[in-house]
């Protein structure tokens, strides 16, 4: 019936609107990227293989959430007809035109092992001026291909390229962030942003913030309106001094920083070390662990160790008085949620909500200086369909980021935040990201990316778990081993130089300032696989601050104002005669 109808519309316009008849989709073979075309949810990517025709083709992604939904709105005439039609390949994909004024139209294919034309049409209402069109997949199914989509028949008025934009104003900037704000330009589709010059991203809204900047640091910026015509000249120019702060009370802690984790909640082989008993050289002491009541509650619960498990274990009120006297003496008490068996999922807002009272809860009863994210396991996995660390969709990672910030404002500046993530969900990152773009990676793969990058103005220290790890890619394109000094430096550089996600070199996951890192190593062999000597660290830590005793890999830069070490554990060290702690106290850093 669709093709009668075509049929019979063009009959009717006659001859002269015949003549009129022209190709209305933009960049149909996707030769030019995505150029035109707004995929749902990042689940678009243009590919080189397999393709229809010329040199690209659309992929697009579903997911459990989103159906990989690919738009573009043209410009048509009232009470006229067109044809839409496309190639493609997968299964339960989808063509259709929203918006016709009429009835709109659809096709779907529920099986194309190979390219397969769809086809269909639709006659516009006596007010219609644009229509949407679209593809898309189904909910959950693999990712499907896309190529030589075509929308025909009458051209509608002309559009035109948006003015330039007016009013670009920048907001109080950060160590490491500036904001942006700019009135709306009649037309315009989306805007690009312009740092000193280059492009740097875009926006659909009237706000971008640009992150990733080094403190003291005056930058220029400018925005260019955009829509299916083209792109409007650059706006003038604003200008911004990122602050010289810390970030993330950063500068509450000493230059050198040693951090441990303390078995409070549990006894292990290590045996249970009282706060009072914790040694001075830990300027951090990150509590383990506050632990949720199920994986998605979001409530968070922390009690001291069972005196059946821990004999030695002190009373609250003594362990509460220690937490006073050790911040008394410029030390950092933080609870730290997760461990290797807290797993936590904060699936629902409700959960993210039930997260932040929680934890402010223990804070507040404890007298805490912040907290510590150390979610291992299946609490972070990013869904099928979010590619991109910078715009997260994943609920579990979006509600923990926003949990996260709720806290920050809740208690201020002061508010000391960390992270010890392993390095499967950060580093890995330069290789994998999440699912992939077709599917079939571990969907945990650089899953803390995007809550690093997000929180990165409020985070205090980052020390990535350099233990209990396999092989990792560096940014040598070398595999690196864990247990000697070659893999912490290939590791912290990659964070503090940044590296390309997923080798996308136009998603770039930004380097942190090194007074924002800390390598993570075991304390003792008993503590975990990856154990360094003390010999062994003092090379890596030379590398990193120095640039001397680098071995075969070559840093990319020369990082003196590196924080510190972490290590799991106090309780461990302690059995092991302090050895590791002992090393961080005589290294000489200068």
């Amino acid at each position: 019936m669709a093709g009668a109808l075509a049929v019979g519309g063009l009959a009717a316009l006659g001859p002269a609107a015949q003549a009129a008849d022209t190709e209305l989709a933009r960049n149909g073979g996707f030769e030019a990227g995505l150029d035109g075309w707004n995929c749902s949810a990042g689940s678009g990517a243009v590919v080189s293989s397999p393709v229809h025709a010329g040199t690209k083709a659309l992929q697009a992604t579903p997911s459990g959430g989103d159906n990989a939904k690919c738009t573009q709105t043209v410009t048509v005439k009232p009470n006229s007809t067109y044809t839409l039609s496309g190639w493609f390949r997968g299964s339960y994909v989808y063509l259709g035109a929203t918006g016709t004024g009429t009835t709109d139209g659809y096709t779907w294919t529920q099986q194309a092992a190979d390219w397969q034309k769809l086809s269909t049409s639709f006659t516009t209402g006596a007010s219609t001026t644009s229509v949407t069109i679209y593809t898309h997949g189904w909910y959950g199914t693999p990712a499907y291909q896309a190529d030589d989509l075509s929308l025909y028949g009458p051209g509608g008025a002309p559009v035109e390229i948006p003015a330039v934009p007016t009013g670009l104003a920048a907001g109080t900037p950060t160590s490491t962030s500036v904001p942006l704000t700019w009135p709306a330009v009649a037309g315009a589709t989306s805007y690009k942003i312009y740092r000193g010059g280059t492009a740097v991203g875009t926006a659909t809204g009237t706000s971008y913030t640009a992150t990733g900047l080094t403190p003291s640091t005056g930058y220029s910026f400018q925005i260019s309106a955009v829509n299916s015509a083209g792109e409007s000249a650059k706006s003038a120019a604003v200008t911004a001094t990122t602050t010289s702060g810390g970030g993330g009370g950063g500068g509450q802690l000493p230059d050198r920083a040693l951090v441990g984790y303390l078995h409070a909640s549990f006894a292990n082989g290590s045996g249970y070390t009282r706060m009072a008993d914790v040694p001075d050289s830990w300027d951090v002491i990150n509590l383990a662990f506050g632990e949720p009541t199920s994986v998605t509650s979001g409530d968070i619960r922390f009690k001291l160790c069972p005196v059946a498990e821990c004999p030695n274990v002190e009373s609250e009120a003594d362990f509460k008085a220690a937490i006073k006297a050790k911040q008394d003496a410029g030390k950092k008490v933080l609870i730290s949620i997760g461990g290797q068996n807290g797993q936590v999922q904060l699936a629902t807002t409700a959960a993210r909500d039930t997260f932040v009272s929680s934890v402010s809860k223990i804070i507040d009863e404890y007298g805490l200086d912040g907290l510590d994210i150390d979610f291992e396991g299946h609490s972070l996995s990013l869904q099928t369909g979010d590619t991109d660390f910078r715009n997260p969709t994943t609920p579990v990672v979006v509600n923990l980021i926003q949990a996260v910030k709720t806290l920050k404002a809740k208690y201020g500046a002061k508010f000391v935040l960390t992270m010890a993530p392993e390095t499967f969900f950060v580093q890995l990152g330069y290789q994998f990201y999440g699912s992939g773009p077709w599917g079939g990676q571990d969907p945990r793969a650089g899953a803390y990316l995007p809550v690093i990058h997000a929180l990165r103005d409020d985070l205090t220290l980052l020390h990535v778990q350099d233990y209990n790890s396999g092989p990792i890619m560096g940014l040598d394109n070398q595999y690196h081993s864990m247990g000697g000094a070659d893999f912490h430096i290939a590791m912290t550089d990659m964070l503090l130089t940044g590296f390309p996600v997923a080798g996308n070199s136009e998603r770039v996951f930004p380097g942190l300032r090194p007074e924002q890192v800390a390598i993570g190593l075991p304390a003792s062999t008993q503590a975990g696989n990856g154990h360094t000597s003390p010999a062994e660290v003092n090379k890596a830590l030379d590398c990193l601050t120095k640039k001397t005793n680098c071995g075969t890999y070559q840093t990319h830069g020369t990082w003196s104002g590196l924080r510190g070490l972490m290590t799991w554990s106090i309780n461990w060290d302690r059995f092991n005669g302090g050895e590791f702690s002992r090393n961080f106290d005589a290294y000489k850093w200068n």
